[in-house]
């Protein structure tokens, strides 16, 4: 047998050169892809600040809310689709949700190798206005519903001079400032359960950082105790109500009080927000005088709607699908 001779020099080096032109090439296009990811993530935090910025303005003005959505999306990298770029649909209510649509052309570099000049890339977002199950930085001075100015007729009514008594409310022994730490579990509609509520009994020291600061947990809607006697007269709250004039303070709206002193109880059903425009501590029959206010406020929106509270002119935005 006569042995055959192969000469194999030089396919070590096509080998070599294949290799070398797929890893560039998967390299390159590794380049591209993320940076077309990058270009992605900036497009959606573009759509969500748009959606963030349009939703301030509902549900009453869609008309507002789209102008608003577009020129912050114009601000920051442009790209609203022409067509359907901003939508409204409802979540609780009617026109409470506004969702922007954005697309970009994303230029291709090292892809053009492979014919691919650009890609487009998609972002969508939707944010929704509505009235908080729960708030932040609330403050422990408490509202009638039937207050004049914000039930009856057209009203809430925002805007216009009012005051906001600090007496005796009904509830013998009981005035409007609360214990924001004494909450209870209202056992049925508009229903306090005094037996397995905690009295109220704070100091005039915390009701002053309350009414300086807010309360800095969530507040839930339901049942919280009187705080007994006129603190209201006290230094420390005069001197936190000081501090708080010419500012928007938030205060919980109750509908029933029960009990007395206490073991008062106020029923909150939700929110309203008062510009302060001055404080009167004289005797037992102090007041705050202001407006009422329509404000985007920090809270918790319900997932269903199926426990929203009155709408007082409170209103918090989030993120929805």
């Amino acid at each position: 047998m006569i042995a055959r001779l192969r000469n194999e020099s030089g396919q070590a080096l096509v080998v070599t050169a294949l290799f070398l032109g797929v890893s560039i090439g998967g390299t390159a296009l590794t380049i591209d892809v993320g940076s077309w990811y990058r270009e992605h993530r900036q497009a959606q935090t573009t759509a969500d600040a748009a959606a963030l910025a349009g939703a301030q303005s509902l549900p009453a003005n869609t008309i507002q809310a789209t102008s608003v959505a577009t020129n912050y999306a114009g601000k920051n990298g442009g790209g609203v689709d022409e067509v359907n770029g901003v939508t409204f649909r409802k979540g609780i209510q009617d026109h409470d949700t506004v969702v922007v649509n954005i697309t970009r052309t994303a230029p291709g570099f090292f892809a053009r190798l492979f014919g691919i000049d650009s890609t487009q890339v998609h972002a969508r977002a939707a944010a929704r206005s509505a009235v908080p199950i729960d708030v932040r930085w609330a403050a422990p001075i408490v509202v009638n519903k039937r207050h004049p100015m914000l039930s009856g007729g057209t009203c809430p009514c925002f805007g216009q001079q009012t005051t906001i008594p600090l007496g005796k409310n009904g509830a013998p022994g009981s005035f409007v400032l609360i214990d924001l730490e004494a909450w209870a579990q209202a056992i049925a509609e508009g229903d306090c359960d005094s037996k397995s509520s905690p009295p109220g009994n704070v100091g005039s020291s915390t009701l002053g950082d309350w009414l300086r600061d807010g309360f800095s947990g969530y507040l839930q809607l339901g049942c919280y105790a009187s705080d007994p006697g006129a603190k209201f007269n006290s230094s420390n709250v005069t001197a936190a109500m000081n501090l708080r004039t010419n500012t928007t303070m938030l205060f919980p709206v109750y509908d029933t009080e029960i009990g007395q002193g206490s073991n008062a109880l106020y029923h909150i059903i939700g929110w309203a927000a008062f510009h302060v425009d001055g404080f009167d501590n004289s005797g037992n029959s102090g007041s705050v005088t202001g407006e009422f206010e329509q404000v985007i406020w920090d809270g918790i929106q319900s997932d269903s709607g199926s426990s929203t509270p009155t709408d007082f002119g409170v209103h918090t935005i989030a993120l929805v699908n």
